[in-house]
């Protein structure tokens, strides 16, 4: 096993200050918590995460040693209202950082899921925070990379499970790691910028479009045909009586 370094996953040329904790209960909480104190950039990786989660308070479980869980903290100088875009560039981020490192093609599942071969490889969440120096947004990032085996009830894969090559026995988790904080900070310089060409690059990427899907939206459980994506990464929906409708957000979004 390939530990986790900071050295390794620092580039000086980037804004980012890494550290590796060797467990915590959980990367984004131990940011949220400490986000008064420490420096916009800060980003935390784990060997261990006894409390991970994600959305809805789901659970991210992972063995020590064996994937990437990290957090990030940020205060984008962009309009409140443009924070959400993050979600949707970290998604790319994650995706194009694989399809750099290794001969896969992930795939996002809206909002904030990453698939590949039709099983979760990636998830991510984005919180925000008040500190006195402002709202603050933490970012915490799942990847799965070197765990070959998962519950029955979880329909999960890793970077090493797909890549299934019998010469390789480990994914360095330093090189993905400092690879999908080149791809975030890259991705986020383009937060103001017409949203148009990463819309462009999520839609090539998307797992649901075109498909038939149930989702528990605020409004309530929603079923229909993937349409398209509008400007700002929502979902355009059509409703089985021809209807179209827009999601902002929802959960348990699954094809059908």
């Amino acid at each position: 096993m390939i530990p986790l370094d900071a050295s390794a996953l620092q580039d000086d040329t980037l804004p980012w200050r890494i550290t590796v904790l060797d467990e915590v209960g959980s990367t984004s909480d131990w940011l949220k918590q400490n986000a008064a104190t420490l420096p916009v950039g800060t980003v935390v990786f784990t060997e261990s995460q006894t409390a991970g989660r994600g959305r809805r308070e789901n659970r991210w479980i992972a063995p020590r040693g064996k994937d990437l869980m990290f957090s990030l903290l940020l205060q984008p100088a962009a309009p409140l209202e443009k924070w959400p875009r993050l979600t949707t560039l970290a998604a790319l981020s994650i995706c194009k950082a694989i399809e750099a490192e290794l001969p896969l093609q992930p795939r996002i599942k809206w909002p904030n899921d990453i698939y590949l071969n039709d099983l979760k490889v990636s998830g991510l969440l984005a919180e925000t925070v008040s500190t006195p120096n402002g709202l603050r947004m933490v970012l915490g990032i799942g990847l799965n990379v070197n765990t070959m085996e998962f519950p029955p009830e979880l329909s999960a894969t890793s970077l090493l499970r797909s890549v299934a090559s019998p010469v390789v026995n480990e994914v360095d988790r330093n090189a993905i790691g400092a690879r999908l904080l080149t791809c975030l900070h890259a991705e986020f310089a383009h937060l103001e910028d017409d949203f148009s060409a990463a819309i462009a690059e999520v839609r090539e990427r998307s797992w649901l479009m075109h498909r038939q899907i149930r989702a528990r939206a605020p409004q309530g459980d929603v079923f229909g045909r993937v349409l398209d994506l509008n400007e700002e990464g929502h979902l355009l929906l059509q409703f089985p009586d021809g209807t179209t409708h827009t999601l902002t957000s929802a959960d348990e979004v699954r094809r059908v």
